[in-house]
């Protein structure tokens, strides 16, 4: 694994417009960024990335058939009670997921470590699945990457083979909060792969689902929801003026319920006590365990439900070296132990694993300056070579 400086494409902010990737260059910052390219051999892809992937994927599905009868667990995450046997039972009907994304530190030796798994909400999507894979094309066209470069990269395949499995149930409606660019593009291209795949399919904005006179969810004119994908996460949902009528609900969701047992940093102490010393995991405890006292002075802090990076906290030598603020300082943490360092030319990557189901299916890869990866932090294409 190494980091390249590369000649970025001259057209590249067209070819962004052209695709309806409208946040590649957000207010004239860089956020698609293809001055620099990491480059992996076929080894390193194969027997570290995508088999840390399958192992830990492993964990989860394991992780989920315990955390299903374990009150202590769902108690923990805050999910009303009400609610367990609906998850429960959507586990038992191994009601169907679409994807997710797994945040790996991995510098080129040794294995990778999960930092955490994007399970409900995973964004990033596009410019992995696709807007990589034309870069990758063009620059061999360009003669900038060998002939025989390759990308770990079969997202938008999977995705749509996804969609062609899943059972029909009328029409599909998608969702998310349409004001936001990121999350509307993210549910666009999947509403294109969707009905690529023969889907029936409808647009929504989070803000028109509601409720008829019999407890069903509906849409802005009041056609029954039967199935829907949402980009909007689960703790939020169950806590709407409508989330009590969930378990209730014969709509079909996607992520579905038994995701919200995963989509928390929970996991992370759950998964080192299934299985501790395991290669692809850090040591994690929640932070009121008297066992978190094993991890020194020199771990991360994460509360349960942050994004993009907002409120965790890096300790070393028991001194805060970073601490981004934002809205989730008051819900219970967890704590992990530091991962490797992994800088190159001054820059930190965090590698996404994404899976569709259950399948490892390619990675895009954030890289920022700072030591935490954020809203800002710039996506950078790769490449197989060698």
């Amino acid at each position: 694994m190494r980091r390249v400086a590369m000649q970025e494409r001259p057209h590249w902010r067209d070819l962004a417009t052209e695709y309806g990737f409208d946040y590649a260059h957000p207010d004239g910052e860089r956020y698609w960024d293809e001055r620099a390219a990491y480059q992996f051999t076929l080894a390193e892809i194969e027997n570290d990335v995508e088999e840390a992937t399958s192992e830990v994927v492993a964990l989860c599905g394991e992780l989920v058939g315990r955390a299903v009868r374990d009150e202590a667990y769902l108690k923990r995450l805050g999910i009303p009670s009400t609610h367990w046997q609906w998850i429960a039972d959507s586990w038992a009907r191994s009601d169907p997921s679409l994807y997710g994304r797994f945040d790996f530190i991995y510098g080129g030796t040794g294995p990778a470590k999960l930092l955490e798994f994007n399970a409900d909400t995973p964004t990033a999507l596009y410019e992995a699945a696709v807007f990589q894979w034309l870069w990758l094309e063009d620059r061999i066209k360009a003669g900038a990457l060998p002939a025989d470069a390759d990308q770990f990269n079969s997202l938008h395949d999977k995705i749509i083979a996804r969609f062609r499995a899943m059972k029909r149930m009328g029409t599909l409606h998608m969702t998310a909060f349409s004001s936001e660019t990121e999350d509307r593009k993210t549910v666009e291209y999947l509403a294109e792969c969707a009905a690529e795949a023969g889907q029936a399919v409808q647009l929504i904005d989070i803000a028109d689902i509601g409720l008829d006179g019999d407890g069903r969810f509906v849409d802005e004119q009041d056609r029954t929801i039967a199935a829907i994908f949402k980009l909007y996460p689960w703790e939020w949902l169950v806590r709407e003026q409508f989330g009590a009528n969930l378990p209730r609900s014969t709509t079909l969701w996607v992520e579905p319920p038994w995701k919200m047992l995963l989509s928390t940093k929970a996991i992370l102490p759950e998964l080192w006590k299934l299985a501790p010393g395991h290669p692809n995991l850090l040591e994690a405890y929640f932070e009121d365990d008297p066992d978190a006292s094993r991890l020194g002075r020199d771990y991360v802090a994460k509360p349960i439900l942050s994004r993009e990076g907002a409120n965790v906290e890096i300790r070393r030598g028991g001194v805060t070296v970073s601490a981004p603020e934002g809205p989730y300082a008051d819900l219970p943490r967890v704590v992990q132990a530091l991962a490797p360092e992994v800088v190159f030319d001054g820059m930190r990557p965090v590698i996404g694993s994404w899976i569709v189901d259950t399948e490892p299916a390619g990675i895009g890869i954030r890289e920022d300056k700072g030591l935490v990866t954020g809203n800002r932090s710039a996506f950078v294409p790769h490449a197989i070579v060698g």
